[in-house]
């Protein structure tokens, strides 16, 4: 349970990033906060469980690759680009292309059912179908994407 956390709380980060221009620090200090607080997240068994730096390492994983990242969505996204997606899709479907593409430490289904589930929670009501769709799509081609990103 503790990762599905830490995927909320760097999405929530990586948000507060894209709206309020916050420093990653900044960003996952107040999402932190916020959510040992005043639980909007609805984290209240969870609390204790929050690891900042497992949170962090997502965040600063995501934007360090996010050049790499946006192209490869922006190939996946038929009749679709980036600056038109909803925000919150857009950072739940990058941080999944980052854990996909750049991580080997969680089966790539995994993390797009966990995908699905953060924009059927967070978004509109087509979300979850259309992040299913782009990150479905991406990982028939994982390994190919894979094997072109390290060499990038």
């Amino acid at each position: 349970m503790r990762r599905r956390l830490a995927r909320e709380l760097a999405v929530q980060s990586l948000y507060q990033i894209e709206m309020n221009e916050a420093t990653a620090a900044d960003a996952i200090a107040h999402v932190i906060e916020e959510a040992r607080t005043e639980d909007e997240a609805q984290l209240t068994r969870e609390r204790d469980q929050i690891v900042p730096h497992e949170v962090l390492e997502l965040v600063e994983g995501t934007m360090q690759h996010k050049r790499q990242i946006d192209g490869l969505l922006s190939d996946y996204l038929k009749g679709w680009q980036m600056d038109r997606l909803s925000k919150v899709d857009r950072e739940i479907m990058r941080l999944a292309t980052y854990e996909m593409v750049f991580r080997e430490d969680v089966p790539p289904k995994v993390v797009v059912n966990e995908a699905i589930e953060m924009a059927k929670n967070f978004g509109t009501e087509e979300s979850g179908k259309f992040v299913n769709g782009v990150l479905g799509k991406m990982i028939k081609d994982l390994e190919t994407i894979r094997s072109r990103s390290s060499e990038a």
